[in-house]
């Protein structure tokens, strides 16, 4: 099976969105929302930030690091963690982080390595 690396979707009116049914295992330790570095957002399996993003969030270097504590203002900064419903594979996203990446309804979703970016639709 060729791997999905992009895909488009429209939210529902609950402001959720659904996960391709070929995606969500890779979601089954569950969801990290996040601001992107741009008018986007970032959309992480559990598993990934636990395991790459927070240690390199809490990497050694000084407490007074101007761009250590950016990076982590950045990410942490509405950050929201959620589960996949079982019927349907659909995650809410808050309107905070809807609203930071000017997405009202249709999302274009991007593989970036082991995350996703997640960006208005071209209707938006």
């Amino acid at each position: 099976m060729a791997r999905i690396d992009y895909f488009e979707r429209r939210l529902d009116d609950k402001r959720r969105l659904t996960i391709p049914s070929e995606l969500r295992e890779e979601f089954i330790s569950g969801i990290v929302l996040t601001r992107g570095f741009g008018q986007y957002l970032h959309l992480y399996p559990k598993a990934v930030w636990e395991q790459e993003v927070e240690p390199a969030l809490n990497a050694s270097g000084s407490i007074l690091d101007e761009k250590i504590a950016d990076v982590n203002v950045q990410f942490r900064r509405g950050k929201t963690e959620a589960e996949l419903d079982d019927k349907q594979g659909r995650v809410t996203i808050e309107q905070h982080l809807l609203d930071y990446g000017r997405i009202t309804k249709d999302i274009v979703a991007v593989r970036a390595g082991q995350y996703w970016r997640l960006m208005a639709g071209d209707s938006e």
